[in-house]
């Protein structure tokens, strides 16, 4: 393993960190005001990691760590935000809010992101990337002092676009499938947050995620990132 591969993966990590972490906590307090303080309680209100990190050790530290020495260009993982059943099935609507909240955290980063390179571009500090990693949308013009600024921006960019499409798609246990109740009568949704919870369900949608969820939001994805050019 080389300098720049080791450096990206530090910097990957890092981004994924405070991506992720970002992304739970906003459940968490979504439902801390909604009523449900479960997640408050076990500490995860809050950006710091290391709540997150105890709750989902091997999606937040082993799995992103071994996704990328694999692929060399990608990392994944994952992290969960726990909360009361009870209060979710009395409180649909609340609950959707709740599930809304961490996509809607990580939009919020990708367009800061988006914002900063395009004024990096505005000021020529930075430039389109050409170079061989998709993620990384914008260089350092000049001697590349501010490079790791660039990456990190680009990263945060990419990243984020793609927890917020993917964690949208309508499939337990993905947020999206808690969304949905933001558009349905209270009494269905309670229904089909039951038949989601039925065992074997949230494993065939997470199998169906990672088989099919790029091809479901690879067009969105582009989409984001030509707008960044545009």
């Amino acid at each position: 393993m080389d300098v720049e591969i080791l450096v990206r993966g530090i910097l990957w990590y890092v981004v994924f960190l405070f991506s992720t972490t970002t992304h739970e906590a906003a459940h968490a307090w979504a439902a801390q005001r909604g009523g449900d303080s479960t997640a408050y309680l076990g500490g995860q209100v809050s950006l710091d990691p290391l709540p997150h990190i105890r709750r989902e050790p091997f999606g937040m530290v082993i799995m992103p760590i071994l996704s990328y020495l694999r692929s060399f260009g990608w990392m994944i993982g994952w992290a969960s935000t726990p909360y009361n059943l009870a209060w979710a099935l009395r409180h649909p609507s609340r609950a959707a809010w709740m599930a809304l909240a961490g996509p809607a955290a990580n939009l919020t980063i990708a367009i800061l992101a988006g914002l900063l390179i395009r004024v990096g571009m505005t000021a020529g500090w930075l430039e389109p990337s050409t170079g061989a990693y998709w993620e990384f949308h914008a260089l350092v013009t000049g001697d590349g002092a501010l490079g790791g600024v660039a990456m990190i921006l680009s990263l945060l960019f990419s990243l984020n676009v793609v927890l917020f499409f993917f964690n949208l798609i309508p499939i337990p246990p993905l947020d999206g499938s808690g969304v949905i109740g933001l558009l349905l009568p209270e009494d269905l949704s309670r229904r089909l947050q039951m038949a989601f919870l039925q065992p074997g369900v949230g494993i065939a949608g997470m199998l169906i995620a990672f088989f099919f969820g790029w091809r479901l939001i690879s067009p969105a994805v582009w989409w984001s990132v030509g707008l960044l050019f545009a």
